[in-house]
């Protein structure tokens, strides 16, 4: 397994979690489980991409601008699982945000998959594909 298929592995764990999460309502179990689970899934996808994808197209000059790009959306979506974090999920504005985070997370990783994975895959060898898989799915699975 390469980079690109161990991401968009995590990428459609995501979109499953969030299309399950908008389809929740108010302070239920499951929407408080599906939570838990997206922000874990979130917070480590983002923690590893960025160590073992992002960092090594920094160094190169015609991906940093995608990779800062990148780094910054994740912010972003950090600032959104904040929200999240601290507004009771009774309320319709705890929907309205996590369908904000929903488009916001769909739009970033269709833009990954489109455009930074075609650029990636034009500046890594084979080896360095498998390789960084294979960290990215280490550190994922501790």
């Amino acid at each position: 397994m390469d980079i690109f298929a161990a991401l968009s592995s995590d990428h459609e764990k995501q979109r499953l979690l969030m299309k399950a999460l908008v389809e929740t309502s108010g302070n239920s179990a499951s929407r408080r489980d599906f939570f838990i689970d997206l922000k874990h899934q979130l917070k480590r996808h983002s923690a590893a991409e960025e160590r073992h994808f992002y960092m090594p197209l920094m160094e190169l000059d015609t991906t940093i601008e995608l990779a800062r790009h990148a780094i910054a959306e994740h912010h972003e979506i950090d600032e959104f699982i904040a929200k999240l974090e601290t507004t009771d999920m009774d309320s319709p504005v705890w929907l309205k945000t996590m369908k904000a985070l929903q488009h916001k997370v769909t739009h970033h990783l269709a833009e990954e998959e489109r455009e930074f994975f075609q650029q990636a895959g034009k500046k890594l060898s084979a080896s360095q594909k498998i390789a960084l898989a294979t960290q990215y799915q280490a550190e994922m699975s501790n």
